[in-house]
């Protein structure tokens, strides 16, 4: 099995920031928004180097949708900049009337989901935003891995047509894959496996190769496919992997009711019915902790997919 190692560890929303600040060199049509967070979102060298392109609206997220949204008539993109609780659940009734109903080329990008916000606690994470905006009709929903990751995506959104939603997180993480390797709704097979196919998105990626490690060492092999676009999801790749391997486990630091796994048991229930076990929260709100400590609490980590794969073996047979 091909082993994946990493020299460094960066946050995922860095990768944000650095795409961004790419994009302010090279398309003079991106705007960048934010709702008195840019430090947190790393927008700092975007508006050092493109001061007329940012404008800062406060903690008044509402009219940043608005704005956003009105700027596209002229031709501009923008990028918004919040936390991911901010930019879907607050701003909901925004996002729909404004942007998703009429198509509005507005980059929805949202850092800090999850239980890995950490000690902010439960107001302030969200595990129900992948499945609000994977409901909206034209909305594109991507979930990235890592830094390199997040930092193509967040440049290949800006070429893209219509309305996206860009999740990212807080903590420093694994830099595992290689740059520029990021295209919208194509899934990236890491690894090749004929016992188990693990489909896992965010965070949970790099729990699912070391997932497959520890399962490697027990004998069994798991084939491990990044799914970084949520919407539209890459059912061809799915398809083939569970095909092979007879029974998958879905992995993802969001709620199981609306997420990737629910997406990918809807695929599997029409087209090819296979026994499915889910990572993920299970309809609950998540707490103050760190990001060890909630992930570790709430079953989101490599030896919990572990269990899972096993469970999952004993329903294939």
């Amino acid at each position: 099995m091909k082993k994946y190692t990493y020299t460094e560890r960066k946050d995922t929303r860095s990768g944000f920031g650095a795409g961004l600040a790419e994009l302010g060199r090279t398309n003079p049509n991106v705007i960048a928004l934010c709702a008195d967070l840019i430090g947190s979102l790393k927008m700092e060298k975007f508006i050092e180097e493109n001061p007329e392109r940012f404008f800062q609206i406060g903690i008044a997220e509402a009219n940043m949708m608005g704005i956003a949204a009105g700027l596209t008539i002229g031709g501009k993109i923008p990028f918004t900049g919040t936390f991911a609780n901010f930019s879907t659940g607050r701003v909901y009734d925004q996002i729909r009337q404004s942007i998703a109903y009429s198509g509005k080329n507005v980059k929805i990008c949202a850092s800090h989901a999850g239980l890995t916000l950490g000690e902010d606690g439960a107001t302030h994470q969200i595990l129900e935003d992948i499945g609000l905006m994977k409901m909206l009709p034209g909305m594109t929903v991507i979930n990235t891995c890592d830094y390199n990751q997040t930092k193509a995506a967040t440049i290949a959104i800006a070429n893209y047509d219509g309305p996206v939603y860009l999740r990212f997180g807080r903590p420093v993480v694994p830099v595992f894959m290689p740059e520029d390797t990021f295209e919208i709704g194509k899934a990236i097979q890491l690894t090749e496996g004929t016992d188990v196919t693990i489909v896992a998105t965010g965070h949970l990626v790099w729990e699912a190769l070391q997932a497959a490690e520890a399962l490697e060492d027990q004998g069994y092999s798991a084939e491990v496919i990044n799914i970084h676009t949520i919407k539209p999801l890459d059912d061809a790749a799915i398809l083939k992997s569970v095909k092979k391997t007879g029974c998958v486990v879905t992995a993802e630091e969001h709620n199981i009711l609306g997420g990737l796994g629910e997406s990918v048991a809807r695929l599997l229930t029409t087209q090819l019915p296979t026994p499915q076990e889910f990572i993920g929260t299970n309809d609950t709100f998540g707490e103050s902790g760190t990001p060890a400590q909630l992930m570790e609490k709430y079953g989101l980590n490599d030896k919990a997919i572990v269990a899972a794969v096993l469970k999952v073996l004993k329903r294939k047979g």
